[in-house]
């Protein structure tokens, strides 16, 4: 299966690479979504859109109680952080901007300057410990409730303060060290309440300086939920477009495979030998390369869009959980054990039955065959009901087996639905604890939610394509079956040319010949010549192997001993399509093709002219009928020529034939189906035709009247050649010839003195 797939896959490299550049493009772009929609509930909704504890803009007054709370390092590196737009030279631009440089100096960030986790950190840290003390001067405990702790210090120092002097005053009266100390006890503290906490309580401390300032703070967290809702859109579009194209290429490359592949079967089902037709039957063949192609097209498709996809969208959301949140990855252990239980179980259950359903496919195709074929003869015998009742039985089995696999595929669903939903609930239930805590928030709550759901949906997409090819493994094998067959006739490595001073010949060297895999041989040293200009006809009863020794002319089967020569060359030199291109082959049971009568005339010569159709329909005994239709040579023929008559099948099988103009002529009881009087014109005529072309005549007959004027019949019983000579010899030397004889006509008919 694998290395049929690699073969038919090859010419598609560029395609295949394609998909996986796009693949990798949309794992991406859906892995930032969950991202982006975190950002949108967290930084959008809970903190107004103020993305981290670093105000841009900062009031005069607060700008000196956050300078308090720095060390010396942070101090140089905050004043080069901001600087100074005063009352006096605000444009009105930004006096629009800044309503309270009316009253106050105001602090802007720099351009040009960058910050990083360490700053931000510390900078929420400042923000948090100013915005304390002023809930605790003020009495807010709605903002220091959860701290009280912490603020012992600046409540002890409040309560021995002058009059007249604030907390801030105080502060910087105290050293460097004793403030770093208070700084540090109070990080502590914050840190205590975790990021989530801590974050979201930075960017209220920035929310309510940018108020206090007069900035639209509704405008900048509309503006940040727009830009992040047009980025998730953008992702979105991509996200859709790479899809659309995998989609796309994925198609082309599969159908692209079933093009070639069913090409390829073809062909080598066109090679085969009755040999390996007596291996495949004709409705396996039919199976072969309609629905296990295509089960192998599906797989192809499938592994593709999900079996690269997948381990690419799984891992990256894993390491997305991982980066984010590691303190519930044992959620996805637990599922996907859960998950894998599951798939096991299913696999257990169903993989059998996929390698029942594709032999029980070739058995509802064989059934429709016979049944379509031998509609005739069902008619004939009211064996109607017997018929139905047999396609029934193996349309029955073939529905249970599906209705088997589809059911309990479809009872998985619900089941790994119920998984889904669970793990949302339990990551909720944990995830509310956490967020009470302070370590999550809300929007990574739902972004994990997203990131486990793709990892679970990978896993599962996964599985369902690996419960898909082990069906697909058995078509394929099937498939390579046909494509590995060795034909038994081959061409030679170096073919011999044909002597062209034997045109015509035939001869039969003590040729024996036995089926594969028979215990006996159907034919036993059979020696003749068949010369040109003449006919030779070959009789005997059913059975005696007249067709399977006309066969052996144009090499349908190989001798098992002997040699049979064409041209005095073994056939088994020459290359087959010379050697059939000197053959015209009529069946014993004749086939025409659909198209028009003309079509089927022109079968071995395309380029034949209409002169050349009426000339062989006239030595055929076919033109009249073929003038009595409405189209004459262009009236429509079905498929197998159903629409015309059995004798008018055979003799348009003989004007193909003789549209050829071959060297041979083979005839394998190809006149039973005509009248008496059809058969001694077309008798006639045929024999004027090989006196003008030189060409050897070869019938096999089953009457006496059609092969009484040969120039030699040869007489076969049980595969061994018991007479040959003319009618007259025969009649009086060869036994078994004459019960023939007598068996079918009169001693007066016979002229039999």
């Amino acid at each position: 299966m694998i290395q049929l797939v690699y073969r038919y896959c090859k010419p598609f490299v560029l395609s295949i690479v394609a998909v996986m550049v796009l693949l990798f493009v949309q794992a991406q772009t859906e892995l930032a979504l969950p991202d982006y929609m975190s950002d949108i509930v967290n930084t959008g909704i809970q903190t107004g859109g103020i993305t981290d504890g670093v105000p841009k803009v900062l009031r005069a007054s607060e700008y000196e109680k956050l300078r308090i709370f720095f060390n010396e390092s942070d101090k140089k590196h905050f004043d080069e952080y901001y600087e100074l737009l005063s009352t006096s030279n605000a444009s009105a631009e930004e006096l629009e901007d800044y309503p309270i440089l009316t009253k106050e100096d105001v602090y802007i960030q720099k351009s040009d300057v960058n910050t990083d986790e360490a700053w931000n950190q510390t900078m929420s840290q400042a923000g948090l410990l100013v915005m304390s003390l002023d809930a605790m001067i003020s009495q807010d405990s709605a903002i220091v409730n959860e701290d009280q702790a912490g603020m012992e210090d600046f409540k002890a120092m409040m309560a021995q303060l002058p009059p007249n002097m604030s907390l801030y005053d105080a502060l910087t009266m105290l050293p460097q060290e004793q403030i770093d100390e208070m700084r540090v006890k109070m990080s502590e503290q914050f840190s205590a309440l975790g990021d989530s906490t801590m974050n979201a309580a930075a960017a209220a401390f920035v929310k309510a300086e940018y108020q206090a300032i007069g900035m639209d703070t509704d405008a900048i967290q509309s503006q940040y939920i727009f830009i992040s809702g047009l980025k998730m859109l953008g992702m979105s579009l991509l996200s859709a477009a790479c899809a659309i194209l995998v989609g796309l290429l994925a198609s082309r490359i599969a159908a692209g495979v079933g093009k070639h592949m069913r090409g390829d079967v073809f062909r080598k089902v066109e090679s085969f030998t009755s040999t390996e037709f007596n291996r495949f039957s004709t409705a396996s063949l039919i199976t072969r390369n309609t629905n296990d192609i295509q089960q192998v097209q599906m797989v192809i498709v499938m592994f593709i869009r999900i079996v690269i996809y997948a381990p690419i969208i799984g891992i990256g959301a894993l390491l997305k959980v991982l980066n984010s949140s590691v303190s519930m990855t044992w959620i996805i252990a637990l599922v996907l054990i859960v998950i894998l239980g599951l798939i096991m179980t299913i696999f257990a259950i169903v993989m059998p039955k996929f390698k029942i359903i594709q032999k029980l496919i070739d058995r509802l195709n064989l059934v429709m065959r016979e049944f379509l074929d031998g509609m005739p003869v069902i008619r004939a015998f009211n064996t109607q009901d017997y018929e139905e009742q047999k396609f029934e039985q193996a349309n029955s089995d073939i529905t249970k087996t599906n209705l088997f696999v589809n059911r309990t595929m479809a009872a998985m669903m619900p089941v790994m639905m119920f998984v889904m939903n669970g793990v949302a609930l339990l990551i909720i239930w944990i995830g509310g604890h956490q967020i009470d805590a302070g370590t999550m928030q809300i929007g990574d709550i739902m972004a994990f939610i997203q990131y486990t759901m793709q990892i679970i949906m990978a896993f599962l997409m996964i599985s369902m394509v690996a419960i898909m090819l082990p069906r697909a493994a058995v078509a394929g094998n099937r498939v390579k079956e046909v494509l590995d067959c060795e034909i038994s006739i081959v061409d030679p490595v170096n073919p011999q040319d044909f002597d062209t001073d034997k045109r015509g010949w035939v001869e039969f060297d003590h040729v024996s010949f036995c089926y594969p895999g028979a215990e006996e041989a159907v034919l036993h040293d059979i020696t003749f010549q068949a010369r040109p200009k003449e006919t030779t006809a070959f009789i005997g009863s059913t059975g005696s192997g007249k067709s399977t020794l006309i066969n052996l002319v144009p090499r349908f089967y190989d001798v098992s001993a002997g040699k049979v020569l064409v041209d005095g060359v073994d056939v088994r030199e020459v290359k087959q399509a010379d050697l059939r291109d000197k053959i015209g082959y009529v069946p014993q049971k004749g086939i025409l093709f659909s198209g028009t009568i003309a079509s089927n005339l022109r079968y071995a010569k395309a380029d034949a002219s209409q002169d050349e159709l009426q000339e062989a329909s006239d030595i055929a005994q076919a033109s009249e009928f073929i003038n009595s239709k409405p189209d004459g040579f262009e009236e429509a023929i079905a498929q197998g020529g159903t629409n015309v008559s059995g004798g008018q099948k055979q003799r348009l099988s003989i004007a193909r034939a003789l549209v050829k103009q071959p060297e041979i002529y083979i005839f394998d009881d190809s006149f039973s189906a005509l009248d008496f009087k059809t058969d001694a014109k077309l008798r006639k005529a045929l024999g004027e035709l090989t006196a003008n072309t030189q060409a050897t005549v070869l019938v096999v007959a089953q009457r006496i009247a059609s092969i009484m004027h040969a120039d030699r019949i040869v007489v076969l019983d049980q595969g061994r050649v018991v007479g040959m000579g003319t009618h007259e010899e025969l009649l009086k030397d060869c036994k078994v010839y004459q019960e023939i004889a007598y068996s079918q006509l009169s001693k007066e008919e016979l002229h039999h003195e």
